[in-house]
């Protein structure tokens, strides 16, 4: 694992410590580690999202959408039904 150094006022350094010993991290590192994974998957999402208002739209998923999705899930859901 690398090492990366961060500078902090100390106001946010008494924050980062706050949150390591109230939430229960380990170290600032643990704090710091979670908070880019989170970043990442807001990332993540926020792609996902713009791809798909960027695709054709579909069809309305109305009342009869949504019948249609709770047959299916009833029907392979039934005893000695296999996908």
């Amino acid at each position: 694992m690398s090492t990366m150094n961060v500078s902090l006022p100390q106001a946010l350094k008494s924050f980062v410590d706050e949150q390591v010993s109230e939430r229960g991290y380990g170290t600032s590192s643990e704090y710091v580690r979670e908070l880019i994974r989170k970043d990442q998957d807001r990332q993540r999402l926020r792609g996902l999202l713009l791809a798909g208002a960027a695709s054709a739209p579909a069809a309305p998923a109305d009342v009869a959408f949504f019948d249609s999705l709770r047959l299916r899930v009833r029907q392979a859901a039934k005893p000695g039904r296999r996908g």
